[in-house]
């Protein structure tokens, strides 16, 4: 979960991440924002990967953090 919040800030910058995970309906994910489908127990991998699918992530960040 750290690391899902950290490449969410990372992508989106520390202030528009929270609202994107908020906001953002993903019909993907059984029509849940990232925390729904979060909290509903979907893992955080597969939540970032369709936030990566989504919103066009580039390669660099689809598996973690550069280093």
């Amino acid at each position: 979960m750290t690391e899902f919040r950290a490449l969410m800030a990372a992508q989106f910058g520390p202030l528009r991440a929270p609202s994107v995970a908020k906001d953002h309906v993903f019909a993907e994910l059984g029509g849940r924002t990232a925390d729904q489908a979060l909290d509903a127990g979907i893992s955080p991998k597969s939540v970032w990967a369709q936030v990566c699918i989504d919103f066009e992530v580039p390669a660099a960040m689809r598996h973690g953090l550069p280093d």
